[in-house]
């Protein structure tokens, strides 16, 4: 496995690359891998000749306040566990190579970048967007895999990708969860152990829904209701939002059709956690 930082030398190295044919896949991460990072790369190598991971913490998609300079890192620890998965190549830029001289641009994808996540965090689709796109033009990966847990991020890149009409196949790979049900991600580390009992409330309504679709109720605001009712008898759960919603265009719907998108966000302790699941 090589590990690179500069985008120049990365750029050389995949060109060779794409001129013997063969195929690459990519994942885009913050680093502080955990066993769904894993899954991505798996995924990557498994259907590409060549696996690329990024890690870059972006900064523009951090909001005032957020944890950008407490983020977990450790470099070395992601190396080992990228080779382990069978990754060719780690990508580590630094800001100052990835947003050099200043960013004077930026991508927006307005209209699912408005809802949930995106209510409360100002910016943050668009930094996402926007770094996503330059990784994306650095690497030009054949396929490119981001994982479900993050679904509305999920439909932002796809949106944006075809908007601007970048030749990359975006694979979306489901959530890995603990054996406890709470799903994968770098901030679980915040939580102190009966934070983390408590916290497993958000997987239990993503399966409640379910459970109260199939005995037939299909209105949304009925679901809500008991959800939420389950969520207020967990005092370390600070609810951010419960929403029930189209999972191609995020908009509210008033009783499902056929299948909706349950998305959960809340606080508990220092974590900030989100949790989705596409019902019927």
């Amino acid at each position: 496995m090589k590990s690179i930082q500069s985008i120049l030398k990365v750029k050389k190295e995949l060109q060779s690359v794409k001129d013997s044919g063969l195929s690459i896949g990519f994942v885009p991460t913050m680093g502080f891998f955990h066993k769904g990072h894993l899954k991505l790369m798996e995924e990557a190598k498994k259907e590409n000749d060549l696996a690329v991971v990024s890690i870059f913490v972006n900064p523009t998609q951090f909001g005032e306040g957020e944890d950008f300079g407490k983020y977990p890192r450790d470099l070395k620890r992601d190396q080992e566990m990228a080779e382990s998965a069978g990754v060719d190549i780690v990508f580590n830029p630094s800001a100052e190579d990835i947003y050099l001289d200043g960013l004077q641009t930026e991508i927006a994808v307005s209209k699912l970048s408005s809802v949930l996540c995106g209510k409360n965090r100002k910016g943050h689709f668009t930094g996402v967007a926007t770094v996503v796109a330059k990784l994306l033009n650095i690497v030009e990966p054949d396929k490119a895999y981001f994982g479900l847990k993050d679904y509305q991020q999920y439909l932002i890149v796809c949106q944006m990708v075809k908007d601007l009409n970048i030749n990359v196949n975006i694979v979306g790979v489901p959530t890995v969860r603990d054996e406890d049900g709470l799903a994968a991600s770098s901030r679980n580390i915040y939580l102190a152990y009966d934070e983390r009992e408590e916290a497993l409330i958000l997987y239990e309504c993503l399966k409640k829904a379910q459970r109260l679709l199939d005995g037939g109720i299909r209105n949304t605001s009925q679901i809500k209701k008991v959800l939420k009712e389950m969520l207020d008898l967990k005092n370390l759960v600070t609810l951010e939002y419960l929403e029930i919603v189209n999972k191609d265009t995020l908009e509210a719907v008033e009783n499902i059709e056929n299948q909706a998108l349950v998305a959960i966000a809340a606080k508990v302790g220092k974590a900030r956690l989100i949790d989705n699941m596409v019902i019927g």
